[in-house]
C-alpha cells in the first residue's frame, strides 16, 4: 500500500473506537489463550512476521499456527504494554515480554530458561474489511 494513502486516512472518533475496541478483544483474547477470539479480530489474508528474524504466517491458518507456536514455546508469555497509539493507519504498541523458553521458537532450541525482552508490534488496519491484517512483530534486546 502506498504510505500516502495511509497518511490521508481520516480518523473520526467513531473509527478511533472501532479500532481501541477491536484491538482490545485481541488483547483479552491472547491473555485468554482464546485463539479463536484473535482470529476474529484479522482478516482472512492476514500475515504476521517478526522481524529481524523473518518468521513468517499468512492467512487465518497461519496466524493459528504463529499462535500455537508462540504459546507452545512460551506458555507462560506475558506482555506487559509499555505504550500504544491508535490512529486509521492501525495499532503501534510496545510491550515488555516476559516467559519461560520451553519449545522451539523461530528455529531455536529452548533454553528452559524465564526471559525477558521488549517488543514493538505493528497491526495494520484494514479499512475495507474492519479487521487487523496481521502483525509486524519487531523484538528489541
Amino acid at each position: 500500500m502506498d504510505v500516502r494513502e495511509l497518511l490521508s486516512r481520516d480518523v473520526t472518533p467513531e473509527l478511533y473506537r472501532e479500532i481501541r475496541e477491536l484491538w482490545k478483544a485481541h488483547s483479552i483474547a491472547e491473555d485468554k489463550r482464546d485463539i479463536a477470539g484473535l482470529i476474529a479480530t484479522l482478516t482472512p489474508d492476514c500475515v504476521y512476521e517478526v522481524l529481524p528474524d523473518g518468521g513468517r504466517w499468512e492467512g487465518h491458518a497461519g496466524a493459528t499456527r504463529f499462535y500455537m507456536e508462540l504459546l507452545t514455546a512460551f506458555p507462560d508469555i506475558h506482555f506487559d504494554l509499555q505504550t500504544i497509539v491508535i490512529g486509521p493507519q492501525g495499532v503501534c504498541e510496545e510491550a515488555r515480554v516476559t516467559g519461560t523458553h520451553k519449545g522451539k521458537w523461530l528455529e531455536r532450541a529452548p533454553t528452559g530458561e524465564h526471559v525477558t525482552f521488549r517488543v514493538v508490534i505493528f497491526f495494520p488496519w484494514d479499512a475495507t474489511k474492519r479487521r487487523f491484517a496481521g502483525e509486524r512483530v519487531f523484538a528489541l534486546p
